[in-house]
């Protein structure tokens, strides 16, 4: 065996020993060898026993390559003008050139430019920032991406947060504010003419005042009004707090699908003053009936109250710690 192939040139080689040694059973030393037939007979095609250099990669590199089409007047005359107009772009360096008498195509003028900066004969212009930089205001950081292993396996373990869009008359907007447990799916609604982080954490009052059992954890998307003083709110009271990844509405099904039921069962059929004190006072009436009365199919048309009885904590509010 010639001891200067490579490792490859090799295991190519022991495939035709094999095959010589079984009759040229080709099917065989596919097998043998976990190779397909084509693989197989492209090899068998280019070996030559008194030649074993042809087993050896070749080179992928095309016989025939495509050759630079453009002059060296034309390289010199764009980087010129792109030295003179730094933050111009191809396209307009075409139109330059065919007004000095050169005909390209803007392609060719990209590959000239990429070549040149490749040679470093093109230095682009160090960036400089002359418009006022906005002042941002510092982010508490408080939610994170909810952990792995969080394990969510008693009401409170998990409350989804989420605001909806109301428009029940022209020229009248609210915003729903809708919280719903995803073991229990006991649900709390909130109103406002507004979505904004105050309004947002104040119905987080509302969310506790009203919920059966402590909050462990919060889930929210990545909206405005889940910031600021909401998030320094559940810092302050110790609730995690758990923000999506964005376009990913579908990890907070379980609220969207309470906005929906809300919209259909309860505003388009109850009578209310379309005001933010209508609207609430209607809205308490529906949230008692939807928790107390209404039979939900995902916990086996029980409602949520009777749920939380099965379960012993309808009216408990034990303090536990965050789990893990």
């Amino acid at each position: 065996m010639c001891t200067d192939l490579s490792k490859r040139a090799r295991q190519r080689l022991k495939w035709f020993d094999y095959y010589r040694k079984h009759g040229g059973n080709a099917s065989l030393t596919c097998r043998y060898f976990g190779i397909s037939r084509q693989t197989f007979y492209r090899w068998k095609r280019r070996y030559d026993p008194r030649n074993l250099r042809t087993l050896e990669d070749r080179s992928c590199r095309p016989k025939r390559c495509r050759r630079r089409e453009y002059t060296v007047e034309l390289v010199e005359a764009v980087l010129r003008i792109r030295t003179q107009y730094p933050r111009w772009g191809k396209d307009k360096l075409v139109v330059l050139l065919r007004r000095e008498g050169y005909e390209s195509s803007a392609s060719t003028v990209g590959r000239i430019l990429t070549r040149l900066k490749e040679r470093g004969a093109l230095v682009e212009p160090v960036w400089r920032s002359v418009s006022k930089r906005k002042r941002r205001r510092k982010r508490r950081w408080y939610a994170v991406r909810k952990p792995k292993g969080y394990e969510v396996q008693e009401p409170g373990d998990l409350v989804q947060v989420d605001t909806v869009h109301i428009r029940p008359l022209p020229g009248k907007a609210f915003k729903q504010f809708t919280a719903r447990d995803v073991i229990s799916k006991w649900d709390v609604c909130g109103i406002s003419s507004r979505a904004t982080a105050k309004a947002t954490a104040q119905f987080l009052n509302e969310l506790q005042e009203r919920t059966p059992f402590p909050i462990r954890a919060i889930q929210v998307d990545g909206g405005s009004e889940f910031k600021a003083d909401f998030e320094a709110e559940c810092e302050k009271r110790k609730i995690l707090l758990f923000e999506l990844p964005p376009r990913s509405p579908k990890l907070n099904g379980c609220v969207e699908r309470a906005n929906r039921t809300h919209k259909e069962e309860f505003y388009e059929v109850y009578p209310m003053t379309y005001t933010v004190a209508g609207i609430r006072t209607a809205q308490r009436g529906w949230e008692k009936i939807y928790n107390t009365i209404r039979p939900h199919q995902a916990l086996g048309y029980l409602t949520p109250l009777e749920y939380l009885q099965q379960k012993g904590i309808a009216t408990e509010r034990r303090q536990v710690s965050p789990r893990y």
